[in-house]
């Protein structure tokens, strides 16, 4: 798209479904490469991606070739198949369905790395599901609490 410029910073958040713990230390590292990868593939700037084993986040330049829910879903659905291709967990993997999309201006945008690559420490003072509806209610988004990613099993 010649001539097209932006400045579209945008945070995805989504959840394995029913937010298992599937997401292991060993291979998490390599999750977040490939998914990286095909994020760029459709033109994006990944700027950082992180998560917890039943979560992630990730802080991306869109560019404006697709919607945020055609991103999505290459980015869910290409990653859940190399998982299950590599056998990465004993069951079969698939994300929850729906994300959060959250946007930032240039001025927030160490803030918001800085709260994604320190999930961990972060989730030690607040749950995900807490988070979650914090960050819906900052961006005062109206939410029906049946539709908020459903509960570990």
């Amino acid at each position: 798209m010649a001539n097209t410029y932006t400045h579209l910073y945008i945070q995805f958040v989504f959840a394995v479904k029913y937010r298992k713990s599937l997401i292991l230390p060993f291979w998490k590292n390599s999750l977040y490469k490939y998914m990286t990868g095909t994020i760029q593939n459709h033109r994006h700037k990944l700027i950082v991606i992180k998560g917890m084993p039943d979560h992630m986040h990730i802080l991306v330049g869109l560019y404006p070739n697709q919607t945020l829910s055609e991103l999505m879903k290459f980015a869910k659905a290409e990653s859940s198949e190399w998982i299950n291709k590599n056998r990465n967990t004993s069951e079969k993997f698939y994300w929850q369905e729906g994300f959060g999309a959250f946007s930032y201006s240039r001025s927030q945008m160490n803030n918001v790395i800085h709260h994604i690559e320190y999930q961990e420490s972060h989730h030690q003072k607040q749950s995900f599901r807490e988070e979650y509806i914090d960050q819906l209610k900052t961006f005062d988004i109206h939410f029906n609490e049946q539709y908020i990613f459903h509960d570990i099993l």
